[in-house]
């Protein structure tokens, strides 16, 4: 009998340890949400942009942005400004008007500048090349222009690119509706991990799929659009790769086929079309590493070299210098 109750002592601490740990860790982890979105939500800002100088959600398109420094500087996705006229609306609710300080259309970065005498609160960086899949996640902005949001989820993958060669992008399953473009994408620290930047969505709506701009690459380019005015970077058009292996000299080879090109840059002026093949970058294989790393880390003065088979089975040696 007595051997019977320590047993059942036993048991109940258990079960008691058990649910103490569990309510713990849970109440924890709430808590470390709760206070990620409090250290963050003060630097997430909303930008009005129109024709107009006026400031309203039915006339104007509405997205977010983020306080860079406390100078006034802001970054936000270049594609929700749609007009001349840009405003950028803090979370108390004052109101600036804003100037274009650089953009660079490659990676949907604009960076703008307000002038105010009040105490600014910069968001804080976090190392991007440090995510893994399954962290958890916040994404802030003004979701339809109905006001500063923040909802919750998770890293669903790192290094989305869908073949274009400029950006690596995260994907996350948080909630990202038309507004929050350019708001913070922050880990459970209330560190930007990413700039929300678009979504994936059949109907134009949040259907679990959206997509942010690494911070490690937001740091890189909004620096050299503040420094510069314009980013120092190699552009050779905008178009879409895809992996493929094919036959030269008896050899099967690796090459990226272009899929999709806009009708512009200099690809396109060289007379590059799509189902063309990268067969060489700078004397070294056609693959996909080398790409994204001659294209990113280009420096000024660099070239660029690109052995290209086209579809009528000429191989056209091209030569490409980073612009300023």
């Amino acid at each position: 009998m007595k051997l019977f109750q320590i047993f059942n002592l036993n048991y109940l601490l258990i079960v008691f340890l058990t649910f103490f740990a569990t309510w713990y860790f849970i109440s924890n982890d709430n808590n470390k949400l709760v206070s990620a979105s409090e250290k963050s939500i003060s630097s997430v800002v909303t930008i009005s942009s129109s024709n107009k100088p006026s400031y309203s959600s039915n006339k104007n398109e509405i997205g977010s942005g983020v306080i860079f420094s406390e100078d006034g500087y802001i970054v936000t996705n270049l594609h929700i400004l749609s007009g001349n006229n840009i405003d950028v609306k803090l979370n108390n609710g004052k109101i600036y008007s804003a100037s274009i300080i650089g953009i660079d259309k490659n990676a949907d970065i604009a960076v703008l500048k307000i002038s105010t005498e009040e105490p600014l609160i910069p968001i804080n960086f976090a190392d991007s090349d440090s995510l893994k899949v399954g962290d958890k996640v916040l994404a802030i902005g003004n979701p339809y222009g109905i006001g500063t949001s923040v909802s919750s989820g998770i890293i669903s993958a790192t290094g989305r690119d869908y073949g274009n060669p400029y950006l690596q992008l995260i994907q996350t399953d948080a909630a990202i509706n038309p507004g929050n473009s350019g708001g913070a994408l922050i880990n459970e620290n209330g560190n930007l991990i990413g700039i929300n930047s678009k979504i994936f969505s059949k109907t134009g709506a949040y259907q679990g799929i959206g997509f942010a701009i690494p911070s490690n690459l937001v740091v890189q380019i909004s620096t050299q659009l503040i420094r510069y005015g314009e980013t120092k970077s190699l552009w050779i058009g905008n178009f879409r790769v895809a992996k493929v292996m094919y036959r030269q000299n008896n050899k099967i080879i690796e090459g990226l086929k272009i899929v999709e090109m806009e009708n512009v840059g200099p690809l396109y002026e060289n007379g590059i079309r799509t189902d063309d093949i990268i067969i060489k970058i700078n004397n070294e294989t056609g693959n996909w590493n080398n790409l994204i790393n001659s294209l990113r880390f280009a420096t000024l003065g660099e070239e660029l070299e690109l052995n290209i088979l086209t579809t009528s089975n000429k191989i056209l040696n091209l030569k490409f210098e980073t612009s300023s």
